[in-house]
């Protein structure tokens, strides 16, 4: 099982972290040891002291396909998800700096959460879902798959050129804008058109 995640997917999120703009989508990848299923505590890591949260609808591959032409990439997922990417920030800019990968600061123990998932025929266009985070109830991040620069069919044609998706992979969309740092004890909560699918609490 693999955990492909996409990057600088929304345009202001782009902007609050004064990146440029990509010509193609930016992916990376999480083992999956980052996996951290539903009803499981997260324990804040002793390497980091700025972790952030990034929330994402997460698409959940059902079956595998390579070279996949974006007018039949619909077919290769039934359901969608939460899920947060957790990045250590310090940990990031410590490596981009030297130009170094990201692996470290994206990739460690838990660092990719996930809700349970439902099925795409819930929604009337999965293109126009709005979603979001908050914190200890307070809103941090709220955004709609409408805002990607790089649609879900797109992303999975494109990811599949390179990488064979097999049943169970998943893939993280992106974040809107509004990440910001998360503490011990802090309970994070994600929505996917006002239902909450993701409690997490922060140990």
């Amino acid at each position: 099982m693999k955990i492909i995640c996409v990057g600088r997917n929304y345009a202001e999120h782009i902007a609050e972290l004064n990146n440029e703009k990509p010509e193609n989508p930016v992916i990376f990848l999480k083992p999956e040891t980052a996996l951290l299923r539903p009803g499981e505590d997260f324990y804040y890591p002793g390497f980091t002291t700025d972790l952030h949260h990034e929330i994402e609808v997460v698409v959940k591959i059902n079956k595998m396909g390579k070279y996949i032409e974006e007018k039949f990439a619909h077919k290769y997922y039934d359901e969608i998800g939460l899920g947060i990417d957790f990045t250590a920030r310090d940990v990031q800019s410590k490596l981009k700096s030297k130009g170094l990968p990201w692996e470290l600061a994206k990739g460690f123990n838990d660092s990719a959460p996930v809700s349970s998932f439902v099925s795409k025929s819930s929604f009337a266009d999965i293109g126009n879902i709005n979603f979001g985070l908050s914190v200890n109830g307070e809103v941090r991040q709220s955004g709609n798959t409408s805002m990607m620069l790089y649609k879900i069919d797109y992303l999975i044609s494109f990811v599949s050129q390179y990488f064979t998706l097999k049943t169970g992979d998943l893939i993280f969309t992106g974040t809107p804008q509004g990440v910001g740092a998360v503490n011990k004890g802090d309970v994070l909560e994600g929505t996917l058109e006002g239902e909450t699918l993701l409690k997490l609490n922060i140990r």
